[in-house]
């Protein structure tokens, strides 16, 4: 603090340039997440440009200086995005103006549209990312250009850095309950703001599961941590082992990846019967980009989605009618226990008995020979079995596989993610005659003990594997299980050796930095994600559907005529209590005269408790850190009230002399 002290006080000119440009560096820099690198390292570039011109007092570079690098900046957008028009194309183009700007400050007015443009760079933060944290940075960002437009308005000496950042929370303090009343209020847009017409969609989360899936896709997925949904029951939360979260049904295999080979449509020949508890459940779901729904198994109703249509496949896939660009929330119903296609007879089983010609010689031969088994569960026991006692290993790096996949897996590598095991049991499966499927979706969940919700992230994705077999129908196996039975029973982490925190394993053995949620890094993700997860239900999910009913309940409360009496009673009681103020007020001339006490203390010249307008006036006079025109008006301002204070007590006030001192207390600045 000593060496803070001992530097240079700088000129006011310089110290207004540099609050300047940090506030425009807290606006500009979370857009380097999404804007070209060229973008970001340009503009880098030119705030230090600018801010060593600020030090060093060197002139600010000329026309013929920054024309070509404006329009070669323009070129690269072009180049960049195609286009000069759009949502992205068009922040970019404002954050360089913000930059270039910069440089080409020659009057105060210019100073006043780079704050301006600031505050609307604030908002298209917004376009990209609504988390908590962006919220938070740009609030700070706000009172940042608060704090350097105030400053730009003394025209005598400057209050202190902390003073003049008082002042601008203060503004903000006084903005928030009408920001609050419009949040609720003004009507909410039908989607967010990363769905407008022109975005890309960068803003928002992907589902990571796809229609299509081949060996080493999943793996990719187990190494994000972002969040799928969120699931909160109303019970008890069932054990790991039993949260299968069912999306996608793949039944087409060319070889090389399996497909869905059906179509979306209304369930048509599928039976479903349910038995025993259900499990009553929401779930919210991320944006994804996707149509597709997931539930826990197996789900006894269709959801029912604000603002979508909902559908179900016969392979009791769920989905909407468009992508679903914006996170949603939807109340769930499943039962455990239940029995899918349980009759004698399946309809045409062919359809889940294919298998490519020419691929996987040997696991179609293994397959053939299973069928010496006459039960079916005995053929699949077998298959587990190999997977159990022969040295399959489950890892997060699976060796590449060529042409013949399964065959290389099975025979060779040994070595698989979840979408090896039931990719290759299926093609066992029907290669035994055995009609099989492959089912994709999420497994396990981590609760959060402080606000109650499961969080299903995108490395829980699965894929496990379902059976037909006569008179129980459609049956879950799930051949990770034989292989990584902790993978199911706890999580990703307990079945493969996770990467070391922040890359050093040197932190791997300390419990601070352990997987558990009893850890130091485990509480502190719990409590970073109930605030995360808290922002997201009521703030980002308040949907137009929402806000509506909020207005209509509303609406039914005030119609009653006792909410509306007690709603009368208080603002007559208000305005009862305004009146007797006003009454109690002080004369006006003492408030003008606290007005310009509290004025002057703003500018560094408080007034002592003790000192009277006089000793006070010549106080002012003597500091000399008023400028010339304020100090004449301050000191005016004080003998005239001094005259009237000290002069014999008058029966009403002055109106003239108030007016007389207002004027004088607009001119000290």
């Amino acid at each position: 603090m000593k060496a803070l002290a001992s530097l240079p006080r700088l000129p006011r000119d310089k110290a207004d340039t540099l609050l300047l440009l940090g506030s425009a560096l807290l606006v500009l820099a979370p857009h380097a997440a999404h804007l070209p690198l060229w973008v970001s390292l340009l503009c880098a570039a030119t705030l230090a440009w600018r801010g060593a011109i600020t030090l060093r007092g060197k002139r600010m570079p000329s026309a013929m200086v920054l024309l070509p690098i404006a329009v070669g900046a323009m070129a690269g957008i072009q180049f960049s995005y195609k286009t000069l028009l759009g949502r992205d194309a068009g922040v970019a183009m404002l954050v360089l103006l913000v930059a270039f700007k910069m440089l080409e400050m020659h009057a105060r007015r210019d100073l006043y549209v780079v704050i301006f443009l600031c505050f609307f760079l604030v908002l298209t933060n917004f376009f990209y990312a609504q988390g908590i944290g962006t919220a938070v940075l740009m609030v700070a960002a706000v009172l940042a250009l608060l704090t350097t437009q105030l400053s730009f308005q003394f025209t005598g000496s400057v209050p202190k850095l902390g003073t003049r950042l008082a002042m601008g929370a203060r503004m903000l303090l006084f903005a928030a309950p009408i920001a609050v009343l419009l949040f609720f209020v003004f009507p909410r847009l039908g989607g967010p703001l990363w769905s407008m017409p022109g975005g890309s969609g960068n803003g928002s989360a992907k589902s990571g599961l796809s229609e299509r899936m081949a060996p080493g896709q999943m793996s990719n997925l187990a190494m994000s941590d972002e969040p799928a949904f969120r699931v909160r029951f109303e019970g008890a939360v069932p054990p790991k082992a039993q949260l299968y979260w069912r999306g996608l049904v793949l039944d087409a295999f060319d070889g090389t990846a399996w497909t869905r080979g059906g179509s979306i449509a209304t369930r048509s020949g599928t039976s479903l019967r349910v038995r025993g508890q259900a499990q009553r459940y929401e779930v919210t779901l991320e944006p994804s980009d996707t149509r597709w729904l997931f539930s826990l198994e197996m789900a006894g109703h269709m959801p029912e989605v604000p603002g979508y249509q909902t559908q179900v496949s016969h392979q009791l896939e769920l989905s909407t009618d468009r992508p679903l660009a914006g996170r949603v929330r939807y109340p769930m119903i499943s039962y455990p226990d239940y029995a899918l296609d349980g009759r004698d007879t399946l309809d045409d089983p062919n359809q889940w008995l294919l298998l490519p010609y020419g691929y996987n010689p040997k696991a179609l031969a293994a397959g053939i020979a299973l069928r010496k088994e006459a039960e079916p569960a005995r053929r699949i026991e077998q298959v587990l079995q190999r997977f159990r006692e022969q040295p399959y290993s489950y890892t997060l790096e699976p060796p590449l596989l060529g042409r013949h996949s399964v065959d290389e897996f099975l025979y060779g590598t040994r070595a698989g993610f979840c979408e090896h095991y039931s990719g290759a049991f299926v093609f066992l499966m029907r290669a035994a005659g055995i009609p099989a499927r492959v089912v994709t979706g999420y497994q396990g969940g981590e609760l959060n003990p402080i606000d109650g919700y499961v969080t299903v992230r995108q490395s829980d994705a699965h894929a496990w594997a379902e059976v037909w077999l006569r008179g129980r129908g459609w049956v879950r196996v799930d051949p990770t299980a034989a292989v990584a039975p902790e993978r199911v029973r706890r999580n990703l982490a307990a079945a493969v050796t996770p990467p070391p925190p922040f890359g050093i394993d040197a932190l791997r053995g300390l419990s601070m930095f352990g997987a558990n949620g009893d850890s130091l890094l485990g509480r502190l993700r719990n409590a970073l994600g109930a605030v995360n997860n808290s922002w997201n239900q009521w703030v980002l999910n308040y949907t137009p559907e929402r806000q509506r009913g909020l207005l209509q309940s509303v609406g039914e409360s005030l119609a009653g005529w006792r909410v509306a009496g007690l709603i009368m009673l208080g603002a007559g009681v208000l305005l009862l209590g305004r009146i007797l103020y006003l009454r109690r007020e002080h004369n006006p001339i003492e408030a003008v005269y606290s007005s310009l006490c509290k004025r002057l203390a703003h500018l560094g010249l408080a007034r002592a408790a003790d000192e009277g307008p006089t000793a006070y006036a010549a106080r002012i006079a003597a500091s000399q850190q008023l400028a010339p025109p304020s100090l004449h008006a301050a000191a005016e301002f004080l003998r005239r009230y001094s005259a009237w204070r000290y002069a014999p007590p008058q029966p009403a006030p002055d109106r003239q002399l108030a007016a007389t001192l207002k004027r004088l207390l607009s001119q000290v600045r």
